[in-house]
C-alpha cells in the first residue's frame, strides 16, 4: 500500500490516556511495563519500545474507552480528536503518540496493472488538496 496524497481532513492524534484519578500520580517516565488495550498494537508497541518501555497490548475494536471499566487494563492507545468522548467516560490523554490525517491509499498490485488511470486520479486529488 501506498499513500499518495495526504487529503488534510480528519486530523486527529493517536494518544495514550488513563483514568482522570489515576493521571494526576502517575509518571510515565517512571515505567518499565505497561499494558493497553487498542486497535494499533503495532504502532503502540513500536512507539513504547522506543522509549525502552515493555508494552503488553490487547488488541480490541470499538469503544477502547471502556477497557479501563472493565478491569481489562489501565491505559489506552486510541485516536482522539477533542477528548470529549475521553472525558466522558473518566479518562484524560496524557500522551500525544503521533498526529494522524486521512490519506488516499492505493495498492501497490492496482498501481502497477492500472497506473495511468491511478495517477490522474492521484494527481487529480493533489489539485484539489494544495
Amino acid at each position: 500500500m501506498r499513500a499518495p496524497v495526504e487529503l488534510g481532513i480528519g486530523k486527529c492524534r493517536l494518544s495514550l490516556a488513563e483514568k482522570e484519578n489515576r493521571a494526576k500520580d502517575d509518571d510515565p517516565s517512571s515505567w518499565s511495563h505497561i499494558r493497553i488495550a487498542t486497535k494499533y498494537p503495532r504502532i503502540s508497541s513500536e512507539y513504547f519500545n522506543a522509549r525502552g518501555v515493555q508494552v503488553e497490548t490487547i488488541k480490541l475494536n470499538g469503544a477502547m474507552e471502556l477497557a479501563p471499566k472493565l478491569g481489562m487494563c489501565r491505559r489506552i492507545v486510541d485516536l482522539v480528536s477533542t477528548g470529549k468522548t475521553l472525558q466522558e467516560n473518566g479518562l484524560c490523554e496524557i500522551e500525544k503518540i503521533m498526529d494522524v490525517t486521512a490519506q488516499l491509499i492505493v495498492n501497490r498490485s492496482a498501481m502497477k496493472t492500472n497506473r495511468h488511470m491511478l495517477r490522474d486520479y492521484i494527481t487529480k486529488f493533489r489539485d484539489v488538496t494544495t
